[in-house]
């Protein structure tokens, strides 16, 4: 069965945080998830709201070309929409990003009018839970100018024993350090509309087991992606990453990078250098 989605309008962030918080849900019942698709035609993205989401995760805007990762933001509400849906019986509070796929085919502008869809396409389930995707894209006049795969992990109640994650292989003397303040969840939430309560305020982490503010996973990618522009030899190519360890607010990341064949490989570890907070790789289209 495929439930379809269709919005006429802006969701109020107010209802769908209500739905996200207050909605008890009977939980996952073990089986596979349906198709579940969200369309929304005609949207347009807010100057204000793109000069404050560069500004937290370090990108240069010039007024006109979105940030590549800011198309994300703009499929928020969809993605709320989706996992708020009835045929999601369990939770969005305690989901696990595991991955990140953008594909960038062009430049977008502020000014252009973006047709936008998200659905559940696949989903998997494994002995640590189930783990699903949603697959967005955006399409202008119908030209495909941008798409994603997000890939989450629901857990199930089982103990598992992860191996810690390890570094790759790129050199790191020449990396950047970058202190993180204890605001920034709740700057990047201003300016994505993403208020996910584990990125707030250290007594709302601590509800879910965090003794710290978390940063939210789609910052760390932003911000990677915000240090490589101006290395980029073309404004059309994929971005995939893999979130490892979580980043601690406040605290400090170090980053760096490598070129490749067709692109770039790049990290974010933490301050020593040690451990990987999140591993990705830039390919040229």
């Amino acid at each position: 069965m495929q439930y379809k989605v269709e919005l006429t309008g802006k969701p109020s962030l107010l209802s769908l945080y209500r739905k996200i918080f207050f909605v008890r849900k009977p939980g996952w019942d073990g089986k596979a998830l349906p198709s579940i698709l969200v369309t929304q035609s005609n949207v347009k993205v807010s100057h204000r709201r793109a000069k404050r989401y560069s500004e937290v995760c370090g990108f240069e805007f010039d007024g006109q070309i979105l940030p590549p990762t800011y198309l994300h933001i703009v499929m928020f509400r969809l993605h709320a929409t989706l996992f708020t849906h009835e045929a999601i019986t369990f939770p969005l509070l305690g989901l696990i990003h595991l991955r990140n796929q953008i594909t960038h085919y062009r430049n977008v502008t502020i000014d252009e009018s973006i047709t936008c869809s998200c659905e559940l396409v696949e989903s998997e389930v494994t002995d640590k839970g189930i783990e699903f995707v949603f697959y967005s894209k955006a399409l202008v006049e119908k030209e495909l100018v941008w798409e994603s795969r997000s890939t989450y992990l629901y857990r199930n109640e089982e103990k598992h024993r992860a191996r810690p994650p390890r570094a790759n292989n790129i050199a790191w003397g020449n990396a950047t350090t970058t202190d993180i303040p204890e605001d920034l969840g709740r700057r990047y939430a201003s300016a994505s509309g993403d208020y996910n309560l584990i990125h707030l305020y250290p007594f709302l982490s601590k509800r879910f087991g965090f003794d710290k503010v978390l940063v939210h996973g789609m910052w760390s990618k932003a911000f990677c992606l915000s240090q490589l522009m101006s290395k980029l030899e073309s404004s059309a190519f994929s971005i995939d990453v893999a979130f490892k360890l979580p980043v601690f607010m406040p605290g400090s990341v170090t980053f760096n990078y490598e070129t490749k064949e067709n692109g770039l490989s790049f990290e974010m570890r933490d301050k020593k250098g040690k451990r990987p907070h999140l591993t990705g790789d830039l390919t040229y289209l």
